[in-house]
């Protein structure tokens, strides 16, 4: 079962696949705004019985470089099975897009980000037949966002600084200066802001800052998540039992998106009573482009 922070760290370059040429800077590659981009299929998966899924898949294209892609993954720990796997999404797109593929990793620890940026080679040292050697965005390299108006400036890379600095002192200065400049910003812009830094925070103590951020600086957002600040620490009586709630969350999530959601939706999470389940599809209502999506299958081994 994939984590909100999991989700958060790849689906926000979903969100605005621009982000990644601002990121770029701070990796020193420096890579030219887009002029196209589009979100692929994530599905790797071929004939043989083995699946393999990327977290997230762009087609960018920038005026001095032409059309490339960009695999996005969410690490939240090391796993010595993840660089093969890299290898092999990298290699099977450069085969089936014929297309220059870059591969960026988002981690929120030192450690994991040391050790997924360290080069790894598949044939013997004297024959480094393919060599991965991915971008690693993480709290040693992504901006520490304190000033409003910076944050104001680009509030998609302020969320991700957020997430990526999400166990770190500096975390909560962040998140004030983020929450300041979101006062005056309109709700189209605020709504998926907010939910992919909730996401994103979802393990961390800076949580409930940010939820008391969002409650007191934020008062007109009414999202989930800013329900669910309100009525923490109140009682909860018997109106609705958890997993009720918890499917109507997700339907309200995709109604608020403007999503077509067909009557076998709908009863699909209605009549869903495992609150791991649902909290899963609550993380992915948030971006998805089509509802049915939110069943989409997921690598746990990612999280």
């Amino acid at each position: 079962m994939v984590s909100p922070p999991h989700e958060a760290m790849h689906r926000i370059f979903q969100h605005d696949p621009g982000l990644f040429s601002r990121v770029s800077r701070f990796l020193g590659v420096d890579m030219p705004p887009p002029v196209n981009a589009a979100v692929l299929p994530t599905d790797l998966t071929e004939t043989a019985p083995v699946e393999r899924r990327v977290d997230t898949l762009l087609r960018l294209e920038t005026a001095e470089q032409g059309a490339f892609l960009l695999a996005v993954e969410a690490q939240g720990k090391k796993h010595p099975d993840k660089p093969s796997a890299w290898a092999y999404y990298a290699a099977h797109l450069w085969t089936k897009y014929k297309l220059p593929t870059a591969l960026l990793v988002v981690c929120q620890d030192y450690a994991t980000a040391k050790w997924a940026q360290q080069p790894v080679s598949s044939g013997p040292p004297q024959m480094p037949t393919l060599t991965l050697q991915p971008l690693v965005a993480g709290p040693h390299n992504m901006p520490v966002i304190t000033d409003p108006e910076e944050a104001r400036a680009d509030l998609v890379l302020a969320s991700l600084a957020a997430i990526t600095h999400a166990t770190e002192p500096v975390i909560n200065g962040i998140l004030k200066a983020l929450s300041t400049a979101l006062r005056d910003t309109p709700e189209a812009i605020t709504d998926p802001i907010i939910e992919f830094t909730a996401q994103g925070l979802a393990k961390s103590p800076a949580k409930q800052l940010w939820r008391n951020l969002v409650a007191v600086d934020l008062s007109f957002y009414k999202s989930y998540i800013a329900e669910e600040i309100r009525e923490e620490g109140r009682e909860q009586g018997v109106e609705l039992g958890h997993a009720e709630r918890g499917a109507q969350d997700v339907l309200l999530v995709l109604e608020r998106r403007g999503l077509d959601i067909s009557e076998a939706v709908r009863s699909r999470i209605t009549e869903c009573h495992d609150p791991e389940i649902l909290s899963h599809w609550l993380a992915l209502a948030v971006t998805v482009p089509k509802a049915e999506d939110i069943f989409e299958a997921s690598d746990p081994d990612g999280a």
